[in-house]
Parts: structure tokens; sequence; C-alpha cells
């Protein structure tokens, strides 16, 4: 349990680094903003709490990806894509956008809490 703990410590610090290098630069979404050319795009740039919710799923994504074994990365590849086709069908609503999002991070992180803390890749 003790190597949980601190792995759970470690993926927290790496996070929160990104979060903050990410916080640091005015609205750096996942994605460059400067093309953002959809509806859903343009109102996570323009939103700061879905910005901050993009960044922080896009950091959780990377995350699992590297630390899930190849079958799985396959799985969460394939997720991420309904993911970006469900965003796309909220377009400019916020709301939509919000929940969609803070599903997709507790989506993400439950991956590493159940799966990568307790099977490895360690």
């Amino acid at each position: 349990m003790t190597r949980v703990r601190e792995i759970s410590s470690v993926i927290g610090v790496l996070l929160g680094a990104g979060l903050w290098l990410a916080a640091d630069s005015a609205f750096a979404a996942s994605f460059d903003c400067a093309k953002a050319k959809a509806a859903d795009e343009q109102a996570v740039c323009a939103n700061r709490t879905l910005n901050d919710l993009d960044v922080t799923m896009g950091e959780l994504f990377s995350l699992d990806k590297r630390l899930l074994p190849m079958g799985g990365r396959d799985a969460l590849i394939g997720e991420q894509q309904a993911f970006l086709k469900s965003r796309k069908a909220c377009g400019a609503k916020v709301s939509c956008l919000t929940d969609l999002y803070q599903k997709r991070v507790a989506e993400l992180r439950n991956i590493i809490e159940t799966r990568v803390m307790t099977q490895g890749p360690f």
C-alpha cells in the first residue's frame, strides 16, 4: 500500500506541475486556440474553466496513454475519439461541455487509480 501512495504522490506532483505550467500561459488549451474553428474549440478557448478542464483532460490522457499496456492504449484512444465527437456535438454550449469534460476527467483519473496503481506497469 505504501508503494501505491508513493506512486499516487508522484502522479499528483506531475499533474500539478503540468497544470501550473498551463495556468501560467493564458488560455493554453490542449490544442492550438489560434487554429480553433469549430464552435466547441472556440468555446473551450474562450472560457477559462473549460480551458482548465481541457488541459487537465489532456494531461491525464497523455499520462494514461504512457502507463497503460498496448491493448489498454487502443481502448483509451477509442474512448478519446468518442469524447471528441461528443464535444463537437455540444457545440458552444458551455454547460454541455463542462459536464462532458468533468465526466472525462473523472474517467481518466479512475484509470490511474484502478488500473495503473493496482496493476502496474511497475
